[in-house]
């Protein structure tokens, strides 16, 4: 039986018992293993981390895991450039887009108000969840941590909050995303991009307290649903500055 001793940094700490957290522990194992499996059996999946440092060497995923190893497991870093010496981290995506396992549909809805292409199903299986964010190259969001360890997710993140409000800002605050914003263009129901409709279009849709009160209409082209500025508008304008003013 080898060991090796493992110190995981930050938020990787959220994948571990309390007994482990903050504090460098010895992990006993058999043959040869890699040291993405064995990162993964402790804990955080291989989407939530950025630098391995073996012996203070930086190492691949693929790296064979030797007794008497000193490792150290990093999250993303925010504000220290690593691209040089990284091993592990992804080529950058050229534009953020999302997919979202079934359990996130109000985050899915967020998401879609501030602008960003997010898809999501209330019934999709993990297999098909994996193979779209790998195809098309989305970033997995999840409260599942078993579905970003599968080898075919190289882009996804694992959702720490329950509250749709906080997940959002989360989401924002992670990918910095802030400066993307561009809410009011994607239909909250279905991700379709909102065209402006003329009133005589739609008229035969609306409510009768809608028609004598508004004449600005957009609609979503691929569900067909309505938008006017209306209570809701308010209410989603509040939201959009809550997350501006948290961040």
């Amino acid at each position: 039986m080898n060991q090796a001793s493992f110190r995981f940094y930050a938020e990787l700490n959220d994948f571990l018992p309390e007994s482990r957290q903050q504090a460098r522990f010895v992990h006993p194992f058999r043959g040869k293993p890699g040291i993405k499996d064995i990162i993964e059996a402790l804990g955080p999946p291989h989407t939530e981390i950025d630098l391995i440092l073996v012996n203070d060497s930086a190492v691949e995923f693929n790296y064979i895991l030797k007794g008497g190893d000193r490792v150290s497991v990093y999250p993303r870093f925010r504000k220290l450039e690593i691209a040089s010496l990284t091993n592990v981290r992804p080529s950058p995506l050229q534009s953020i887009r999302f997919v979202l396992d079934t359990h996130l549909g109000r985050l899915a809805a967020y998401l879609r108000l501030l602008g960003f292409d997010s898809l999501y199903w209330n019934q999709s299986s993990d297999e098909r969840l994996a193979l779209i964010s790998h195809e098309q190259k989305r970033i997995l969001l999840t409260r599942d941590r078993g579905l970003l360890k599968r080898n075919t997710v190289i882009y996804g993140y694992w959702v720490r909050e329950e509250n749709p409000g906080d997940q959002l800002q989360e989401i924002v605050d992670r990918f910095a995303l802030r400066e993307d914003i561009h809410p009011f263009m994607r239909c909250m129901r279905c991700n379709g991009i909102l065209q402006s409709v003329d009133k005589e279009t739609v008229m035969g849709r609306l409510p009768e307290g809608v028609r004598a009160a508004h004449d600005d209409f957009r609609m979503c082209p691929e569900c067909r649903r309505v938008y006017w500025r209306g209570s809701h508008f308010e209410r989603m304008q509040r939201l959009i500055q809550d997350v501006l003013d948290r961040g």
